[in-house]
């Protein structure tokens, strides 16, 4: 068998899709150019002075309204949470809660204010803190960044104030020590990524802030709370929970106003708002409509107080809050000054005059800003920057008119009132037009680059699909098709890197794999263009089709229609933003119409009848009993499609849709009852795969060895059960426990999930060192006399008692052994070894299982309980539909067992159920619906690197897509597993039927030892056809982020489903790669035991 060109081969076109993925990438998810120009207090952007209105002595810009300020970011403070309803009698848990700040608004109104503070998505923390701190919008990469901060390099609000000498003071969120280190003049950082922890941050916060208030060495106070936040992903708003946490908001505040000074600006923030469910990170209307509560003992408004809170971006808040300082604007901001803080004392003119200083500076400052970015990405339409700088100048020079009739010293009047209200909006237009035009011009594409990732993963799809049908010829030519191109590709990556090597500071790494995969690919297709090979197939000698006739080849390609066709529907509807948004529905359906028309199309072929019988009525048919087996095996697919709809999560753009209850957790339920019930079902769920598993091997015989997997299989499996069951207990009933049953409580989180990673792992590593599951029964007789083994004569009766029947028993054996010697030889009796292969790879899957469920909450093990029987069902059918067949469809004639090759409906049903499970395990391809939760089962704690909790929240993501890459070889394997003497042979009489099962005795999969290289063939053509399904579908994604990249939903739908559907093939291709290894690698551990059992 060829082991390792196999995995090679198929290692080299996992390389060429990922470098297709990684050069498309390049050009699609560009983050904006980072300008690292810096303001200053010598710019010469400050409006000319007018009476009543100078700088003083150290003031920058304009002089310094407010001395010192206290930021509070409240992480996920949705607007509804800080409004305040009377009328509500009966309010939910999230309203009402932040009274105080209802109580300091109506008591002090020229002193207080509430907005509608507007975040710009994507709405999750860091890209929010980017903001709220440098003015600029986010772009969409930088979701990516999210748990892995990296240091801002562009000019912010607090390297302003570190700068211009101010001291600055954090305490709160760790993520502001990865984006601002060596900013803060005293901090206190706690841990930030553990969404199942709702006090440890917020508590340390409250030990360190009003000491520090109290201190005064700070001129801005910047507190970041995320006890609201993780209390949203980890019960949602609609909590009693979130009722507590609002209240202890509220009792902070209350507290804190009371600490400070008559001239601290006090500024309550949310960084976003949260969904129905918790989650955040979409641009949603309730993820997007944060708070903003301003307040000072100083008057700050005017008198007029509007009806409805205002609405403002949240870039607004770093102008405003730079010239209150009295530091300079950060140079790449885009946000508008929040002109009513600039009023002060005084009539209407002198207000208006006030906050046009204000406009004047932002203005001059974000004209500047367009201009620098303009020469530097120049992607901003020449057009709108024209009009813009007209809009600018236009304005600049009625507000120069404007002062010069203020210096005059002419009294006020209301038409100079009118002219300074006009151009009070001429600036707001400018800077708002400005801000739109930054926002549909943000994302810079590579056009070349995209172009080339989709021809590179289209040649590869290509690839896959031209090798599998030359890996059906029994001397695949490996040197030419894998030696040659891996040469050619390695030889332009050297040449490519050390060339960049020599003219740059480093190679592009993606680049350089994209040239070497172009490279190889090219080497790989330029045999075929010379000649056309004729071999003999895998199936038996069935002719190519190239040399067939036009009705041979038409009927070649009857079989692939039906799943190619079904395949293409889908790609095609990648294109669609409703599809994409409705996928969780469309995948189930796509499946079921696959094998209801498979079905059919066996029935209109006349596959499912049996054979006329002489005394068969005329016009009568009869199916035969695999045809009845079939049928009730296509109910049962079409009831778990049915009942795996029970578990879908919910996108924001379908309306009225309610998310499944099972995917929250046991603790979530208030009601005991309803607890206990679903623990029972989840446990019974649990159980019920353990038993189903151990009753399969059992009856192929793999479960009656001592070897070291089969002692894992008795034992361990109901350990990991219990573990799992108990961890379960424990976190359904975390909240009640108080007193020392906490400390129990909290080892316990920890020391389960661990126990379950640890034994788990050593599950798998003895499914790569012993794989083989083999029990045997040697029935070889040794060669000795026929005697008793003591020694002399009898010396007792006794002795002679017991030597007699002895003595018999071994004559009796020895005479039948004799009579029987001429038609029966000994023999070896090997149980399990039938299903050898597919016994590792059933233990091997269920060990995942065990490691994906807990990383999922509770209920989701009824989902994975549907997952493995549909996969058990699938494999079922498709050795029906192999049984029943026979040359019909894209199956060859069937040849002494079942065929080495697998049809494309199996592979794209298999790829298709891993699709529909990915919904089905509560995932959906948005960014809010990433179960953050999985990266602390085990670790409660928390981490020190980024790459453990990635792989925790990567596992329980594409739980499916592991789980069926894994199982792909099933579908070669299950067919020869199902064998079985044919059904006309049990007619026959008990002594002819049992001399035709000595000589015919089904093989199964030791069939396939018979031909070890259309074995090996018949992987390769299998993991082929995997990837070709999996890249025709990330294809489809590629070719629609690509041309719809101005789509409006380009960020929301497609780009989000183009970065699921690359990781899930990576991930399914690696996984896809493991499991064809334990194929082989239990081929080779056979192979050792067939030499051991060599004849003594």
């Amino acid at each position: 068998m060829q082991r390792w060109p196999v995995l090679l081969f198929l290692a080299w076109a996992c390389f060429l899709f990922f470098s297709g993925i990684g050069l498309f990438t390049s050009g699609f998810l560009l983050m904006r150019i980072e300008l690292t120009n810096r303001s200053s207090c010598s710019d010469p952007l400050a409006a000319p002075a007018w009476a009543g209105q100078g700088l003083a002595p150290g003031a920058c810009w304009m002089p310094q309204r407010v001395p010192k300020a206290v930021l509070l970011i409240i992480d996920a403070l949705a607007f509804e949470f800080a409004r305040f309803d009377p009328a509500k009698a009966r309010p939910r848990p999230y309203e009402n809660k932040l009274g105080f700040l209802h109580q300091l608004a109506g008591s002090q109104p020229r002193h207080a204010r509430l907005y509608r503070f507007r975040a710009d998505p994507p709405t999750t923390t860091m890209q929010r803190i980017k903001g709220l701190t440098t003015g600029s919008l986010p772009t969409f990469i930088d979701v990516g960044s999210n748990f892995a901060s990296y240091a801002i390099e562009e000019d912010n609000l607090l390297g302003q104030l570190v700068q211009n000498g101010r001291r600055v003071v954090f305490m709160g969120d760790d993520t502001w020590d990865g984006l601002f280190p060596q900013k803060f003049f005293r901090s206190y950082f706690f841990p930030s990524f553990n969404v199942k922890d709702l006090h440890t941050v917020d508590d340390g916060i409250l030990q360190h802030l009003y000491p520090t208030v109290d201190g005064g060495e700070w001129d801005l106070l910047i507190a970041h709370f995320l006890g609201v936040d993780h209390c949203g992903h980890k019960h949602g708003p609609d909590h009693p929970e979130m009722a507590k946490k609002l209240a202890q908001m509220n009792e902070m505040l209350r507290s804190l106003v009371d600490h400070l000074g008559s001239d601290t600006l006090l500024l309550v923030a949310g960084d976003h708002g949260m969904t129905e469910t918790g989650d955040h990170g979409g641009d949603s209307e309730k993820e997007v409509n944060a708070a903003l509560f301003v307040y000072s003992k100083t008057p700050l408004f005017g008198a007029h107080r509007p009806e409805e809170p205002e609405t403002i971006p949240q870039v607004n808040l770093v102008p405003t809050l730079a010239l209150l300082l009295g530091v300079p604007i950060p140079y790449s901001n885009i946000g508008e000054v929040m002109a009513e803080l600039f009023s002060g004392d005084g009539g209407d003119a002198s207000a208006a005059l006030r906050q046009l200083s204000a406009y004047r500076l932002n203005a001059r400052q974000v004209d500047r800003f367009l201009h620098s970015y303009s020469l530097a990405a120049q992607d901003l339409p020449a057009e709108r920057l024209r009009h813009l700088r007209e809009l600018f100048s236009a304005a600049l020079e009625e507000h120069d008119r404007l002062l010069a009739h203020v210096q005059e010293g002419l009294p006020a009047s209301p038409e100079l009132e009118a002219r300074l209200r006009r151009l009070v909006g001429r600036f707001q237009r400018y800077l708002r037009e400005a801000r739109a035009v930054c926002m549909e011009s943000w994302a810079r594409f590579h056009p070349l680059r995209m172009v080339a990732g989709c021809a590179l993963i289209a040649a590869s799809c290509l690839l896959c699909y031209v090798a599998s049908e030359l890996a059906a010829a029994l001397d695949f030519p490996y040197r030419s098709r894998l030696l040659y191109p891996l040469l050619w590709g390695l030889a332009v990556a050297a040449v490519l890197g050390l060339g960049q090597l020599l003219t740059r500071e480093g190679p592009d790494l993606v680049l350089v794999s994209a040239w070497a995969a172009a490279a190889s690919q090219l080497a790989f297709f330029w045999p075929s263009w010379g000649r056309r090979p004729r071999r003999a197939h895998l199936a038996g000698g069935q002719p190519p089709a190239a040399s067939a006739g036009l009705w041979q080849r038409l009927r070649a390609w009857q079989g692939p229609a039906l799943p190619m066709g079904l395949l293409f529907l889908r790609c095609c509807a990648m294109f669609s933003d409703s599809f994409v948004v409705a996928e969780a529905r469309v995948a189930p359906f796509l499946l079921a119409s696959l094998a209801t028309l498979l079905v059919g199309k066996l029935h209109w072929r006349g596959r499912l009848t049996a054979p006329e019988a002489p005394k068969q009525p005329p016009g009568a048919a009869f199916y035969q009993k695999e045809s009845w087996q079939l049928l009730g095996l296509l109910a049962v697919l079409l009831a778990c499609l049915r009942l795996s709809g029970l578990f879908h999560q919910c996108r924001e753009e379908i309306p009225r849709c309610q998310p499944s209850p099972c995917l929250a957790p046991l603790s979530s339920l208030q009601s005991t009852q309803a607890k206990n019930l679903f623990y029972l079902l989840c446990v019974a769920s649990l159980a019920g795969l353990v038993c189903a598993v151990r009753r399969w091997l059992r009856h192929y015989g793999n479960l009656n060895s001592a070897s070291p997997l089969v002692l894992f299989v008795r034992w361990a499996f109901p350990l990991l059960a219990v573990w799992i069951a108990c961890y379960w207990a424990v976190t359904s009933g975390a909240e009640d426990t108080l007193g020392k049953l906490q400390e129990l409580v909290q080892v316990a989180l920890v020391g389960f999930p661990r126990a379950v990673y640890g034994l788990a792992s050593l599950g798998l590593l003895l499914a790569l060192w012993t794989p083989v599951t083999v029990f045997v029964k040697d029935s070889r007789e040794s060669v000795g006399p026929i005697v008793t083994p003591y020694q002399g004569a009898p010396s007792s009766q006794a002795e002679l008692l017991h030597v007699i029947p002895q003595i018999y028993r071994r004559m009796q054996e020895s005479l039948k052994s004799q009579l029987d010697r001429g038609h029966r030889r000994a023999t070896v009796a090997a149980y399990g070894l039938g299903s050898v292969y597919s016994a590792a790879l059933v233990i091997v899957l269920t060990v995942l299982g065990f490691l994906l469920l807990i990383l999922h909450s509770e209920r989701m093990s009824l989902s994975f309980l549907l997952l493995f029987l549909e996969a058990f069902v699938l494999l079922r059918i498709h050795a029906c539909v192999v049984s029943l067949a026979g040359d019909a469809g894209d199956l060859p004639v069937r040849r002494n067992g079942p065929p080495f090759v697998v049809p494309w409906y199996a592979v794209t049903a298999w790829v298709f159920a891993a699709t529909q499970f990915f919904y089905s395990t509560g995932h959906q391809p948005t960014f809010p619906a990433i179960h953050w939760n999985a990266a602390f089962v085990g670790f409660q704690q928390g981490h020190s690197t980024h790459l453990l909790p990635a792989v925790l929240v990567g596992a329980n993501t594409f739980a499916s897509h592991i789980l069926f890459a894994v199982g792909c070889p099933l579908l070669l394997l299950w067919p020869f597993v199902c064998e079985a003497p044919n059904s006309q042979r049990r007619k026959l009489k008990k002594e002819l039927r049992e001399e035709l099962q000595e000589e015919e005795e089904p093989m199964m999969e030791m069939r396939l030892r018979e031909s070890p290289e259309r074995f090996s063939a018949a992987l390769l053509q299998l993991g082929l056809k995997y990837l070709f399904v999996l890249g025709a579908q990330l294809l489809a994604c590629v070719w629609a982020a690509m041309i719809l990249r101005r789509h409006l939903m380009v960020w929301k739908v497609f780009a989000p489903k183009f970065l699921f559907e690359a990781l899930g093939f990576m991930v399914s291709s690696i996984c896809l790669l493991l499991g064809i290894f334990l194929v082989m690698r239990v081929d080779y551990a056979v192979s050792a035991w067939f030499e051991r059992l060599q004849p003594r």
